[in-house]
């Protein structure tokens, strides 16, 4: 009734359609009010009347509806057919909605008590962990007092005897007679010399090296991983160590490098990383001349310095830890020049290498005894075992000792045969 081509149309409830009367009833075209609707305009897929036919819809193809019904019911049965198929799996799915809603909430109410449980196990975990701290560091507390005290009750006591040894010889060279100061000299002089050779320690014998890092893993508590852990121990520069078969000699272009070991005050390893470690190299002549280390944190104590120095030469290495040289900084570094390759053969000699061939000849210019032309044992500069023909080295892991080989130059071989 909002619309203006339906507001003067009649409007019938759908279930006063079911009267028989009703469903008889002709229709009439709203156009042509006398006319019944008989026909079916295909082109307008309307129902027409013969008026319609003649006036609007001429030249439409058109058919009595009792002809076209059957097709069109059949189109609509399909439809329908097609959309209650449609209908079926919406409720299916908005079944399946409904159940994964229901599971979504109790699986968020089985989580969330998990997570409650999980919390409630984690705040006991780390309470645990902070009552064990707090025993660690109350224990580190007593400790150090008790052993402080312990110094502090043996130096006092050794201060009574000396002021009473003090007191006691004072009052003799000034009061007693010559006599009495010949007599008692030996038991004072030795009581005296016995507490000038009492050793004690000029410090306290502990630090307040108490430290609490928040980061350092804790191990578990209660089945769960905690962080947070009493640190006592101190690094002491001037006991890290230096560690490393090549740590004063180095190779050009050669990757090398050593190893610092920091300890703490007592010379023990510290056994964590984290220290400010700083390393420089520089060259002792060229002031431009410098090598940018590498250093390794290996979370044990343990620090590897690699480096690669371009230029030979000696240079100047220094290792500072919190600012401070550690034990054996700075020394200086030897960088030799590349490592020279062999370019010769490293064999017996030549004779037993080229299969026994007389004609053939070594590097080095000696020949066998006996004429032939190849090298042999028993000869001058022949070393009697296998060697690098380019230079007489023994050993076959070795540098090159000698120049570049020629062939042709014979200065270069009776080089080689002086060796």
């Amino acid at each position: 009734r909002r619309q203006k081509k339906t507001a003067s149309h009649a409007v019938t409830e759908l279930e006063n359609t079911k009267d028989c009367s009703q469903a008889g009833k002709p229709l009439f075209c709203p156009s042509h009010p006398t006319e019944e609707l008989r026909l079916f305009c295909e082109q307008c897929d309307q129902p027409v009347c013969r008026d319609c036919v003649v006036d609007r819809h001429r030249q439409h193809p058109y058919d009595f509806t009792g002809n076209v019904i059957h097709r069109h019911g059949d189109a609509l049965r399909e439809l329908l057919k097609s959309t209650q198929q449609h209908m079926g799996t919406l409720e299916d799915v908005l079944g399946q909605i409904d159940d994964m809603g229901s599971a979504v909430r109790s699986r968020a109410e089985a989580v969330a008590t998990e997570i409650c449980l999980f919390a409630s196990g984690y705040v006991k975990a780390i309470e645990a962990h902070r009552d064990r701290l707090l025993k660690q560091l109350e224990d580190l507390k007593v400790q150090k007092e008790n052993l402080l005290h312990l110094q502090k009750a043996q130096l006092q006591q050794l201060l009574l005897d000396m002021r009473t040894g003090v007191g006691f010889t004072e009052r003799l060279l000034t009061s007693g007679s010559d006599l009495e100061i010949l007599i008692t000299k030996g038991v004072v002089a030795s009581r005296l010399a016995k507490l000038n050779s009492v050793a004690y320690n000029t410090h306290p014998s502990v630090d307040d090296g108490i430290q609490f890092s928040p980061q350092e893993r804790a191990g578990q508590c209660c089945g769960y991983e905690v962080f947070g852990a009493i640190l006592n121990k101190v690094v002491d520069p001037a006991r890290c160590t230096l560690h490393g078969e090549d740590l004063q000699s180095a190779r050009q272009n050669q990757l090398t490098g050593f190893t610092l070991l920091c300890n703490d005050t007592t010379g023990e390893r510290m056994g964590r990383g984290g220290e400010a470690v700083r390393v420089t190299i520089t060259h002792k002549d060229k002031r431009d001349c410098a090598v940018k280390p590498t250093v390794c944190d290996n979370g044990d104590g343990t620090y590897h310095i690699s480096y690669t120095p371009e230029e030979p030469g000696l240079y100047a290495v220094c290792i500072y830890v919190k600012g401070q040289h550690v034990q054996g900084s700075p020394f200086t570094l030897m960088v030799k020049n590349k490592f020279r390759e062999h370019q010769g053969v490293f064999h017996c000699c030549t004779f037993c290498s080229s299969g026994g061939q007389k004609a053939a000849r070594c590097a080095c210019g000696g020949t066998m005894p006996g004429g032939y032309q190849g090298c042999g044992h028993g000869h001058k500069g022949h070393p009697g075992c296998p060697h690098w023909s380019c230079c007489g080295q023994v050993k076959e892991s070795s540098e090159c000792l000698g120049g570049p080989p020629s062939d042709t130059s014979q200065r270069s071989l009776l080089r080689t045969v002086a060796l």
